[in-house]
């Protein structure tokens, strides 16, 4: 629900539609209380405003009105329930709107927030701010005794607010916006001095001295002919600085592309608030571009676009426009590399409503419309985002997952629909959507390099710098799971070339990465941790939780699983695994020599999601049942891993590396295949007691040397 004060008293409903509140003296009831700003007016006040003269049944006719408001403010409150917007308070009513839900509030709030900002951020708030000005305020009660003070208070406002968005158009290079604005205001309102000299300050930084000086002359005459004053000092001064043409006059000194950026920026911000009404639809699809490029901008970028685009698709569905609803999700076409989801709840919802919307679509919406909806679909199902809690190790194929057979399907239908397209971005939208849902089994790396291979390629044709950063990074994680790390560097250089070039700083966070994974197989061990420090770093504020929850840690450990070794009791103490710690706490149980508990965990195990960890978290649980003797779990991972097989565990992630996956299925088939009954001594229960520290321990050197054995 929201009110309008700023012009005809007014007020809508969550989508819009204006409500009617009847005649003219409910609205004046409601105004009166929207004046009060959420305290109790008593009846007999609201009497008094009302009439002159009461008439005998005054008070029950205000009781009258408030009822009728009552039912045209809370159309669907159940019949003797208490109000809770326009309450019975004592001797008196008071309304209760959310603090954003007048417009006069929200004006003051916009105009506050904007002293705290450089003139290139405050002018377009300034904009949007006057531009909720619907005329005078409290217009249909011009007489009202009661709106005159508020009425006078919020004019005053608004002539300062004109003002100050003026000289923040002139700070920020865009003296030409301010003009015609400038022109009518001082016009309209001859008295105030600090329009005149904004205006000729703004003609002078146009270029338009003349023009300038004559505005100063004009002022100088208005002055005396209507008020039958001199101008002020300031006049008088700026008049003398521009006939000697005094440098403080001219645009402040700054960065050339930043300041014409700034300008430019403000110019088209204030004209698509002054053409496009505040409520339409156009402004929907606008914010959903608007967010797509936030996103890439940063961390800071990146939260808020999250937490705005949830809110712009609920805002699109609650239109009950399909079509709309489809264009908003879509249009959040925002490159994706990692394949754990930042918000499950956000991923979700967006996914729930894209398919309502698919089935709402109309028999003759664009073919296109339903291709970015279904690539939508696709990005947003990456990883396990939609599973119902943590998949069991034995759930079976993926295919056995209908939320994920439902998302590959998506992917597929995307694909085959942009064939017939040649809208370059939306094919490059559709890869992004085939990459994530190539992870239904270990070992697919090769078919994310083609991926990748083509959305350079695409992107790279057709200027799609954000999509061919993607394509990047793409292979760059697939060439370092296949071992070609030449090829991987050269990706990993355009990535950060591209980056630096676009600002798209959040893509050399994986590049630091990559290059912290280089500095690990180099065998180096100060130049592995001099890089991992500084790959930690970035992860700091890099806005991605569910990129960097748990990675420290894992990066910690990967030397000691190279190596063939356990973790050392206390070794990991307080290390935070984030969504890792099922699948390592076997091995560092293992570690503590509590080889009975790391069974039991081994069997309770969830199966790794399915995303860019995979064969790195089955290599864990390959490692933890071969030193444990769990046949089941080694005989399943060795299956899992078998297509991964020439891979580098973990290394398609372009972050970190356990070694080569033939070793780690080399130990799982060895468990895997020995019968019971020919079992060697079992590492697990009453066998292992205090005397045999150390066995474990003996079997993971044991495990390495035929590692080496086999990479040889």
């Amino acid at each position: 629900m929201e009110f309008g004060v700023l012009g005809p008293v007014a007020a809508w409903d969550g989508s819009g539609g204006e409500l009617r509140l009847g005649g003219p003296p409910h609205r004046e009831v409601l105004a009166r209380l929207l004046v009060a700003r959420r305290r109790t007016v008593p009846v007999s006040q609201l009497v008094a405003d009302l009439w002159d003269e009461p008439p005998a049944n005054a008070v029950g006719a205000v009781r009258t009105f408030v009822a009728a408001l009552r039912k045209a403010l809370e159309p669907d409150r159940a019949a003797r329930t208490p109000s809770r917007l326009l309450v019975t308070d004592g001797p008196g009513y008071v309304l209760r709107p959310a603090p954003h839900a007048v417009d006069a509030w929200r004006f003051e709030e916009a105009t506050t927030r904007a002293s705290d900002l450089p003139p290139a951020e405050a002018a377009p708030l300034l904009a949007t701010a006057l531009g909720l000005w619907r005329g005078p305020a409290y217009a249909d009660f011009p007489d009202a005794a009661w709106a005159r003070g508020e009425r006078a208070r919020l004019s005053q406002l608004r002539l300062h607010a004109v003002e100050r968005r003026a000289d923040s158009l002139i700070r920020s290079g865009a003296a030409r916006e301010a003009v015609p604005d400038l022109d009518a205001h001082v016009t309209d309102h001859p008295w105030r001095e600090d329009g005149w000299q904004l205006l000729a300050t703004a003609l002078y930084r146009a270029g338009r001295q003349g023009d300038a000086l004559a505005v100063l002359r004009r002022a100088r005459q208005v002055l005396a002919g209507q008020l039958g004053i001199d101008p002020g000092p300031g006049l008088v001064r700026l008049e003398q600085d521009m006939l000697r043409q005094e440098r403080r006059l001219d645009d402040p000194p700054g960065n050339a592309v930043g300041d014409v950026a700034a300008g430019v920026w403000s110019r088209a911000a204030a004209a698509y608030d002054s053409a496009v009404p505040a409520r339409s639809r156009a402004r929907l699809e606008a914010t959903a571009g608007l967010l797509r490029d936030l996103a890439v901008t940063g961390a800071s970028g990146l939260g808020a676009a999250r937490q705005h685009r949830a809110a712009a698709v609920e805002a699109a569905e609650r239109t009950g426009d399909a079509e709309l609803t489809a264009r908003v999700i879509g249009a959040y076409d925002v490159p994706a590399v990692w394949t754990r989801v930042d918000d499950v709840d956000e991923a979700r919802a967006v996914v729930l409503t894209a398919r309502r919307a698919m089935a709402r679509l109309p028999g003759d919406a664009p073919v296109g419309v339903r291709a970015r909806l279904l690539a939508g679909i696709a990005v947003e199902s990456r990883g396990d985002a939609l599973a119902e809690g943590p998949l069991p190790l034995a759930s079976g194929e993926p295919a056995a997952e209908p939320w994920r057979v439902a998302a590959e399907w998506a992917a597929a239908e995307a694909q085959e629909i942009v064939r017939t397209l040649s809208d370059a971005r939306l094919r490059a939208f559709t890869l992004n959507g085939r990459f994530m849902q190539t992870f239904a089994r270990c070992g697919n790396t090769a078919a994310r390099d083609a991926i990748g291979t083509e959305l350079a390629a695409l992107s790279r044709q057709y200027g799609l710098e954000g999509a061919e950063i993607l394509g990047r990074l793409v292979r760059m994680q697939a060439l370092s799971g296949l071992g070609d790390l030449a090829g991987a560097d050269v990706q990993a250089d355009a990535a950060d070339e591209l980056a630096e070039r676009h600002e798209r700083p959040l893509a050399q966070v994986f590049t630091t990465w990559y290059r912290a994974l280089r500095a690990a197989l180099s065998q180096d061990a100060g130049a592995e941790r001099a890089a991992y420090e500084e790959a930690i770093r970035r992860l700091d504020g890099c806005g991605m939780p569910g990129f960097a929850e748990g990675l420290p840690a894992l990066a910690r450990l990967a030397p000691v699983v190279r190596a063939g070794a356990l973790p050392e009791p206390g070794e990991f103490a307080g290390a935070d695994w984030g969504p890792y710690a099922p699948w390592v706490h076997p091995l560092l149980l293992l570690g503590e020599e509590r080889a009975e508990e790391a069974v039991a965990a081994l069997l309770s195990v969830p199966r790794p999601p399915h995303d860019l960890m995979q064969e790195a978290l089955w290599c864990l649980l390959a490692r933890a049942a071969s030193l444990a003797g769990e046949r089941r779990v080694a005989s399943r991972a060795a299956s899992e891993l078998a297509p991964a097989a020439a891979e580098m565990a973990g290394a398609s992630s372009g972050l970190l590396t356990f070694g080569p996956v033939a070793a780690f299925v080399a130990e799982a088939e060895a468990v895997a295949a020995k019968p019971v009954e020919q079992e060697s001594e079992p590492l697990v229960g009453a066998a292992v007691s205090p005397g045999h520290d150390g066995r474990l321990r003996d079997r993971s050197r044991g495990f390495l040397d035929s590692s080496r054995a086999g990479g040889e």
